[in-house]
């Protein structure tokens, strides 16, 4: 499967967005923080809404978290959504309670920018005035199904206004920029791709179990394991030897948390029209389940550069995948060990 990010011209950061009620549930398996094919959703929504001429494509986007407020009461282990009581039906009677998982959020949007044939980069003050308009159309749309809210903190320029940050520079001035943008989104965190841990954990267990699968492992690094382990030592009142079972959980570094990150097509590429009940009747139609790896969190000044901040969608045909991929741990789980997660 193909890692590399679409090449780039230029970086359109939207920062510090407030959401409000995004979606938690990220998946059938997964709740939290919203899904990366929300975010290539409204990246492909956006690019929708500009003009034909604009003179820009949306090629890939990054998120960065900067505060997060789950709506959901927590009890010991269990966590429990804030649900909202609907209105009474047509018949009076009272309507049943839907689950939603919510969550307010604030974050800056990234995206990767090509620029189109017929475009003139170079002047400062027009494109500035284009990213004010990218970032009007936004706070109009929903992102992750949540509202774009207006701002209850007053911040400098450079953190709350729309900008286009260009890369066309030698490589030394490219990485200088770079480093500047990456601290203003500080403090905050980065979701980027672990594909590699989940290949590599895949591997580890393997060794003792031949038949563990992807889920197997996807599983194993998503919870705290707690194992026992005997330390021996001296009483000091007896001299004699003393053995005790301490029992410690398993951590795995940094902040891993499961995602997902598309979906697996269940059949065949139906024909538009022949599927009863479809939403579009001129699409292809093809019934899917979800598709899940691992993620990582990192602070963004650990970013090295800027795609390893940017996902993309990728379809590969003859697997049927189609999921959001992120370069810097690389997409380095075969299909057929991807085929349990579906």
């Amino acid at each position: 499967m193909a890692t590399e990010s679409p090449p780039i011209d230029a970086l359109l950061v939207l920062p510090r967005l407030r959401i409000q009620n995004a979606n938690a549930i990220s998946s059938p398996l997964t709740w939290g923080f919203p899904s990366m094919t929300a975010f290539l959703g409204l990246m492909q929504a956006l690019e929708r809404r500009l003009p034909q001429d604009f003179g820009w494509g949306l090629v890939s986007a990054g998120v960065v978290c900067h505060d997060f407020q789950a709506q959901a009461t927590r009890g010991g282990f269990t966590h429990a959504f804030h649900l909202t009581r609907n209105p009474v039906g047509s018949d009076g009677g009272t309507a049943a309670i839907v689950e939603e998982g919510r969550i307010h959020l604030e974050v800056t949007l990234v995206f990767g920018v090509q620029f189109l044939d017929g475009f003139a980069p170079g002047d400062g003050e027009r494109e500035q005035c284009m990213a004010n308009a990218v970032g009007e159309l936004v706070a109009g749309m929903r992102v992750a199904g949540g509202s774009v809210m207006p701002s209850l903190r007053r911040l400098p320029a450079a953190q709350s206004k729309p900008r286009l940050q260009r890369f066309d520079y030698g490589a030394e001035e490219r990485a200088k920029l770079f480093r500047a943008e990456r601290r203003r989104w500080l403090p905050g965190f980065a979701l980027v791709s672990r594909d590699d841990l989940l290949a590599e954990h895949l591997a580890a267990l393997r060794q003792t179990m031949p038949a563990a699968s992807a889920l197997d492992a996807w599983l194993d690094l998503s919870r705290l394991n707690y194992r026992a382990e005997r330390r021996t030592g001296i009483d000091p009142a007896t001299g004699q030897g003393t053995e005790q079972v301490e029992w410690t959980a398993r951590r795995p570094p940094g902040w891993i948390v499961p995602i997902p990150v598309g979906y697996g097509a269940l059949s065949e590429l139906h024909p538009a029209g022949t599927v009863a009940g479809a939403r579009d009747r001129e699409t292809p139609l093809r019934f899917v389940e979800s598709l899940y790896s691992v993620g990582q969190w990192i602070s963004p000044h650990r970013l090295k550069a800027p795609t390893d901040l940017l996902w993309h969608a990728h379809h590969d045909p003859a697997s049927g995948l189609y999921r959001c991929v992120n370069p810097l741990g690389g997409a380095r789980t075969a299909a057929a060990d991807l085929a349990p997660l579906v």
